[in-house]
């Protein structure tokens, strides 16, 4: 039987080898330092130090340096102090500018803010803040999400000494659910555009992203149901008043709730909003994915879903929720709102 290897054993020969070089090996890991790290959050507040700044001349830095070659070697060739004075001179200005653009990024705090819910199809706003806790004021910082098609869309920002700014950057929305921040990158050509430093950060923040709401012109009226024993139906009579509701073909245009269209409308969005009675009927609304059509598709049923709740919350109305293991009673206002509109956005479920 072969003995169990205890603390003290000498590793094998090949074994040492393997450790001797793995120093070598982990600098070579190294090689492209510039690359994008891993895509995984970075919590929390995040400081930016040298190791995290990279720096390369730009296309007019590269102009320069061949600049100063060729006078460097015009001097050599022709033996005038005047051009070695020159070109030193201008060296030394590209090592200023080296020193200035490298401090204009380095040593930045980085941090994500809330971000508001949006639903699909719309643009995601993702809150940033650019943090300097040092003396000198930092200019001319540009960011963008380095993700494909959202690459061109940067945004620039100065921070002023011992404060921050905040920035947003928008991302387009196409699939409901919790939607993570891309990976954002950081770069400056300040001051005078020879050198351009970059960092890349990913922040920790995301966007809840709810399913499109269906149609209003196709969606079907809320499914209210009068209570046992009860009598009366809601209808738009002359009785008592019991609320608004979204326009209808053939509500009649004398109830139409000015001052409700005049706060819900825009100009590209008209809503037409009606007032409706009944003659103190009592009802109820249960708002049950598992009640909708079964021919419905799975997001079909959740747009239909996200449109009900947001008329009824617009008219007032107090309604119970149920979808896969969830189950909300009876109530209204935006805490049940949100409730309900992330349970959609969330669904995991079959048809």
């Amino acid at each position: 039987m072969t003995p169990m290897p205890t603390l003290y054993d000498k590793p094998h020969q090949k074994e040492r080898r393997t450790r001797r070089r793995m120093p070598f090996r982990l600098t070579l890991s190294f090689k492209f330092p510039f690359k994008p790290r891993d895509s995984r959050p970075e919590i929390g507040e995040i400081f930016l130090d040298q190791r995290r700044v990279y720096i390369l001349p730009t296309r007019a830095g590269c102009a320069f340096i061949g600049i100063l070659l060729v006078l460097f070697i015009g001097a050599i060739n022709y033996n005038l102090s005047l051009g070695f004075g020159l070109t030193f001179v201008l060296a030394a200005c590209a090592l200023i500018d080296m020193h200035l653009t490298f401090r204009n990024l380095a040593f930045l705090h980085l941090a994500s803010g809330q971000n508001a819910p949006v639903f699909s199809g719309e643009e995601a706003l993702f809150n940033l803040r650019l943090i300097n806790r040092r003396k000198h004021p930092r200019y001319a910082i540009w960011l963008n999400f380095i993700s494909g098609d959202l690459a061109d869309l940067e945004r620039p920002v100065d921070v002023a000494a011992a404060s921050f700014s905040a920035v947003v950057l928008t991302a387009t929305t196409s699939e409901r659910g919790r939607m993570p921040a891309p990976r954002v990158r950081l770069q400056t050509r300040f001051p005078m555009g020879f050198l351009r430093a970059w960092c890349y950060w990913q922040p920790d923040g995301s966007v809840m992203v709810y399913p499109q709401p269906e149609d209003p012109g196709s969606a079907p009226p809320l499914p209210i149901t009068a209570l046992e024993g009860s009598t009366g139906q809601a209808h738009a009579g002359h009785e008592d008043f019991a609320g608004v509701r979204a326009y209808q073909p053939g509500d009649s245009l004398k109830h139409l709730a000015w001052r409700q269209i005049a706060k819900l409308s825009t100009a590209d969005d008209p809503n037409l909003i009606t007032k409706y009675f009944d003659d103190g009927a009592a009802s109820d609304l249960t708002l049950d994915y598992a009640a909708l059509p079964p021919g419905m598709d799975v997001e079909a049923k959740l747009s239909r879903l996200t449109r009900w709740v947001l008329e009824a919350e617009m008219l007032g109305l107090s309604y119970a929720f149920r979808i896969g293991d969830i189950d909300y009673v009876s109530a209204v206002g935006a805490a049940h709102q949100q409730a309900c509109l992330q349970a959609l956005a969330l669904y995991e479920g079959g048809a």
